[in-house]
């Protein structure tokens, strides 16, 4: 369970990362290349990134103290949920812009606004 709450945000983190880099390379946002767009979606979503994540940091941090009768049988599971919500943020903020703009070096396609094509 804990498992799939982290990989659930870090998921989510990541979506919002790689959907600001890609409206940054519109020609209506600018039209950047994709190391830039990658550099300002990191600028611009590393607050609301940190905070997601330390919102769960927090909320686990209960559970892992392991206070309270029969918490100490929980406190593993709180203590794994911290810490790959700690590495998958860093994986978030570092690999994710990293390998966007590695993977994205052609420049966009140009879509009508009519139809998509």
């Amino acid at each position: 369970m804990g498992c799939i709450m982290a990989i659930g945000v870090a998921t989510s983190n990541s979506i919002l990362m790689i959907t600001f880099a890609n409206e940054q390379r519109h020609p209506e946002f600018g039209g950047h290349e994709a190391r830039s767009a990658a550099l300002a979606a990191g600028r611009t979503r590393l607050r609301p990134v940190l905070m997601t994540a330390l919102a769960m940091l927090l909320g686990m941090l209960p559970m892992s103290l392991g206070l309270g009768e029969g918490g100490e049988q929980n406190a593993p599971l709180g203590r794994a949920v911290i810490g790959g919500l700690m590495i998958a943020t860093l994986y978030t903020l570092f690999f994710v812009p990293v390998t966007y703009s590695v993977l994205r070096r052609k420049p966009p396609k140009n879509f009508d606004s009519e139809e998509g094509k």
